[in-house]
């Protein structure tokens, strides 16, 4: 294998940071204000949900998931070595980051959220410590490098979302029905070396790719708490202090740090607290070949008007087909939508 890492020196490393680490919850009201100005700012975002399960469309053996198309692995139970199999024909050849970066632009956005992995594991970068990622593909290209860059020429935020979960990662054979022969570790120690590979992934994005946002995901699961997120949220303040990272790094329903995250609804009257809702612009969030449940552009810009005067952002979704384009009635919604907020 390319990337090999000594778990027990990086957890020994981990342990050390962590018993040294400052606590960025104690920031004061200025400095958290100071900090979030930008986004408190920007109001509207583009999200953007591609990988492996982009290519599929929502079908696997002509099977049509039901739901969301980025969850077909987990809702069909799609074996991980044969799920893995589609690395050897992911190639988005279509992908073009100043398109996708420019047409959010024009629609009135400020800045944009991508996938860097998904609940899938497969990571849209070239990471040191999996071969699951874009380089194992024909495509080979770096996506965030080019969206990253993409966003500094147009003066777009670049975010990156990571899954707490992970269906590939070995530590977590047990957790669910996607891997033949996997038996339940003896002890907890498997949550410990995850851990690790989710910081080294986070510091990666951080260092390789400056994202300004971490969205995290997956937070409902049991073995993930306020604990953990906590401490994670931590380690990637000292990485990056004036980064700003999503409610659901801990646990959503308790932790509002450093914004709260509803998803295809929004609040109904204004909070204490800094929040940004997440709606798909058709039913699904991954491409879905079958959905033509577009939002009208007029829809939109409701919907983004309710949102700001409430004081949240709008972070509206974009679902690339396995060939890397945003559907042309996504284009076109966003393009009026760009003229009517004019």
């Amino acid at each position: 294998m390319k990337k090999l890492i000594c778990i027990g020196l990086l957890l020994l490393s981990g342990l050390t940071q962590a018993q040294s680490m400052k606590n960025y919850l104690n920031e004061s009201d200025a400095e958290f204000n100071k900090r979030m100005q930008w986004f408190t700012d920007a109001k509207f975002g583009m999200f953007i949900h591609f990988g492996l399960y982009s290519e599929l469309g929502g079908v696997w053996k002509n099977d049509t998931v039901e739901g969301y198309a980025e969850w077909i692995q987990g809702m069909m139970k799609i074996p991980s070595d044969e799920y893995s199999k589609l690395t050897e024909t992911f190639n988005p050849k279509d992908f073009d980051a100043d398109f996708i970066v420019k047409t959010a632009k024009e629609a009135g956005m400020k800045y944009l959220v991508v996938t860097s992995k998904h609940h899938e594991g497969f990571c849209l970068w070239n990471s040191d410590y999996t071969d699951f990622d874009v380089s194992a593909t024909p495509f080979k290209r770096d996506i965030l490098a080019e969206l990253s860059a993409a966003c500094k020429k147009y003066g777009l935020r670049f975010g990156t979302y990571y899954s707490i979960i992970d269906w590939h990662h070995p530590t977590q054979k047990h957790l669910y029905g996607l891997f033949e022969g996997a038996e339940a570790p003896a002890d907890s120690t498997w949550r410990a070396e995850y851990i690790v590979y989710l910081k080294n992934q986070v510091r990666e994005l951080i260092e390789k790719y400056d994202t300004d946002i971490l969205w995290f995901d997956g937070d409902w699961e049991a073995w993930w708490n306020n604990e953990v997120g906590t401490d994670l949220y931590n380690y990637i303040r000292s990485l990056k202090p004036s980064i700003i990272i999503n409610n659901r790094v801990a646990k959503r329903e308790s932790f509002k740090k450093d914004f709260g995250t509803p998803e295809q609804e929004h609040l109904e009257e204004a909070v204490n607290y800094k929040w940004e809702a997440c709606y798909t612009m058709n039913d699904s969030w991954g491409f879905k070949v079958s959905d033509h449940h577009w939002k009208s552009a007029e829809e939109v810009v409701a919907k983004l008007h309710d949102i700001n005067e409430k004081g949240g952002n709008l972070l509206l979704n974009v679902g690339p087909d396995g060939l890397g384009r945003i559907p042309e009635p996504c284009v076109e919604i966003l393009k009026q939508v760009g003229e009517l907020l004019k």
